[in-house]
């Protein structure tokens, strides 16, 4: 039977680019969202033109609810979702050391990591999260209870170990041997990838190739690495990893990379051009399916190269400042090309709610200096967190939105369940312009929003949440 979902519809339709999100930004304020058994998009639009043959499914009255697609994470950490709002007193390198690091060796535990597991995907749940590109766990039973719960709970997984075969001593415990960093993410691609229905193209369950950052490896590593990839890389294996994080002179991130491997850029190392004078070495990970979290001090080269190649960043506003690693700058990056979707970064990030990541978004970008600031549309918004980054993980097709033919995940938001919430929508001030007006009810409702409106999460039209 045909299951009819009824309230005010936002969703950015077809397929545009965020500078043309707002042009494609549908509202419907009594619409109607129908599916199959399949949990098919049938139809989505004002419920007064619900045609004749659905209009016997099974309603679902959510007036005056809104419908939204479900939020996409294309960065979020695993084996941190206990080391949110961690103090280590400095920057990235720093805080890796003294927190994370430690923090995640604890899953060599197997029942600490299948109790982490569980709380993780609850988290993911109570956030809307429907889709996620995951920064996996460096033990191997840590990451089969991520996508064993994963799978339990109905949700979109990619994930992949972290992969590190150097590091500090606080990280001796997720070091593997050069042989082992090949083998294990082997075992995990053929254990997992796809394997709830053995087709990519209909899996919730995907893998991805993740070592930590090239300073948590080796050119050795990267080689093997890049051979494996080479190899799964038409299987539908996704590549994950950070780039152009924390530019503190001398000591930060961007600079020690450039100063260890002596390449031209840091996109370098993952393009195969890992060696002296960025020479090539190996084979690229970059792609459509490649992921690079952050991308905050990139290189015009760096954007032009990840903008052919169809890499997509995943911004990260809120760790950004949690870390103090600066802005990515909108503008620029969005003028290159680059498709750029949002991710939470938690535990880096010390939020896990996407909209809210999506504020951060929104501020610190109309904080840029000069010409660079930039007052981010409400379609810009909802683009970042839902379509773009259904594109970014190569499932464009699948969801992200609910046009006709895609896989229904989507949010039920009652503004009652969340006071100011409620205020906002229904006593916030709104322009006579009808347009501007969507605008601000849009911007309002992301803004605004909080976990205990999200009253229900439904996954290709399977109800998950509680």
């Amino acid at each position: 039977m045909t299951q009819l979902h009824r309230g005010h519809v936002f969703h950015i339709s077809g397929s545009p680019t965020v500078d043309k999100a707002a042009d494609a930004l549908v509202s419907v304020p009594d619409g109607v969202l129908a599916f199959d058994n399949n949990g098919v998009v049938v139809f989505c639009g004002d419920y007064e033109n619900l045609p004749a043959q659905f209009r016997h499914g099974e309603m679902h009255d959510h007036r005056p609810g809104f419908l939204l697609p479900g939020f996409v994470d294309t960065h979020i950490h695993f084996p941190q979702v206990y080391a949110g709002d961690a103090y280590g007193g400095g920057q990235l390198l720093e805080w890796l050391d003294l927190c994370v690091f430690p923090s995640e060796s604890r899953f060599a535990d197997p029942e600490f990591a299948a109790h982490a597991a569980a709380s993780f995907c609850e988290r993911r749940i109570a956030t809307g999260t429907t889709a996620a590109m995951v920064f996996g766990s460096a033990f191997p039973h840590a990451q089969d209870s991520l996508f064993a719960e994963t799978l339990r709970r109905g949700l979109r997984v990619v994930s992949g170990r972290g992969i590190q075969t150097v590091g500090p001593d606080s990280a001796a415990a997720l070091i593997t041997s050069e042989e082992d960093a090949i083998s294990l993410t082997r075992t995990e691609i053929e254990r997992w990838h796809g394997a709830d229905t053995g087709d990519i193209d209909t899996a919730l369950l995907h893998v991805a190739v993740v070592p930590r950052f090239s300073l948590a490896v080796t050119t050795e590593t990267l080689k093997n690495l890049g051979e494996l990839y080479d190899e799964v890389r038409e299987r539908g294996v996704y590549f994950h990893s950070h780039l152009n994080e924390n530019n503190r002179p001398g000591t930060g991130e961007v600079a020690t990379t450039l100063a260890q491997y002596r390449v031209n850029t840091y996109l370098d190392t993952y393009d195969g051009k890992f060696l002296p004078g960025s020479q090539r070495g190996g084979k690229s990970f970059l792609g459509p399916r490649a992921i690079l979290a952050h991308s905050v001090h990139c290189q015009d080269a760096e954007l032009a190269r990840m903008a052919e190649t169809g890499t997509s960043i995943a911004h990260c506003p809120t760790s950004q400042q949690f870390l103090g690693s600066g802005t990515m700058p909108w503008k620029r990056t969005v003028e290159a090309g680059v498709n750029i979707a949002i991710g939470s970064d938690f535990g880096g990030g010390d939020e896990c709610l996407i909209s809210q990541v999506l504020g951060d978004a929104f501020k610190v970008h109309i904080s840029e200096v000069g010409d660079a600031g930039i007052s981010m549309h409400p379609a810009e918004l909802l683009f970042t967190g839902t379509l773009a980054g259904a594109r970014a993980l190569d499932m464009e097709s699948r969801f992200g939105n609910f046009d006709v033919g895609k896989e229904a995940d989507f949010l039920v938001v009652d503004p009652s369940r969340w006071a100011p919430l409620e205020d906002l929508i229904n006593h916030g001030t709104r322009s006579p312009d009808p347009v501007l007006a969507r605008d601000q009810t849009l911007f309002g409702l992301l803004m605004a929003m909080r976990e205990p409106a999200i009253s229900q999460v439904y996954v290709q039209g399977r109800r998950i949440s509680d």
